[in-house]
């Protein structure tokens, strides 16, 4: 069975991503958590993945490691289940967009740490990262548009591996109550009721371990921890 490596869903955007993938198209896996920042957590995670870094998929002797990479194995391995779109402009779309994603959007990284135990007061926006979040409703509407006709939920008419990749930021938005257009919330609002998401929220909210911490310098409004 393949084994999946990741960190506390509370706070493992990276580790989410491949999960949702792994979950969403009913894949089944063995889960491991390594607990982040703490004195064993780096050893513990180079028993698993060379980089010394979660997320990793353990399948028999092969190990993959970083979340894109984890999830163009799977759609490999799994061809029939349509990780990636079908269609062959959707898919060059979608491999675009999550790259694009696995690369950037520092600002909204670093000024919206993922954090699923609290909503936030929201931060002060930014130039750089109000930038981000227009790139990033830019993105989601451009998808939904051209390729979900603009009434299908998710961004290219059913759950994608774009959709997975997406899915911290839309925790992002939804945690520090990002001000966003009409189509976004729609968007935001069907991954938030994913069965794949609120499978791994619900498990985020019971873990035995936290870090008080992780969100330092924002103002929590509500705790659901």
């Amino acid at each position: 069975m393949l084994k999946l490596v990741i960190g506390n869903k509370l706070y493992s955007s990276w580790s989410l991503r491949p999960w949702l993938a792994l979950s969403a198209f009913s894949i089944p896996f063995e889960e491991i958590v390594v607990p982040l920042r703490t004195p064993e957590s780096r050893n513990l995670t180079l028993e698993y993945s060379p980089s010394g870094k979660v997320p990793a998929l353990i399948d028999g002797d092969v190990t993959v490691w970083e979340s894109l990479a984890i999830i163009e194995y799977l759609a490999e391995k799994f061809p029939d289940l349509a990780i990636w779109p079908r269609e062959g402009s959707a898919r060059a779309h979608a491999r675009s967009i999550s790259n694009e994603m696995h690369a950037g959007f520092q600002p909204l990284r670093q000024g919206c740490p993922m954090h699923l135990g609290a909503r936030f007061a929201t931060p002060p926006i930014t130039e750089a990262l109000q930038a981000s979040i227009d790139r990033v409703e830019d993105i989601w509407s451009e998808a939904r548009n051209r390729f979900g006709n603009g009434t299908h939920p998710f961004l290219y008419g059913k759950f994608s591996a774009a959709d997975a990749m997406y899915a911290p930021v839309v925790c992002r938005f939804e945690s520090y109550q990002i001000p966003v257009r009409e189509s976004t919330r729609a968007y935001m609002d069907a991954v938030l009721v994913h069965p794949a998401f609120v499978a791994w929220r619900d498990a985020a909210l019971a873990e035995p371990w936290s870090i008080p911490d992780y969100a330092a310098g924002h103002t929590v409004v509500e705790s659901f921890l």
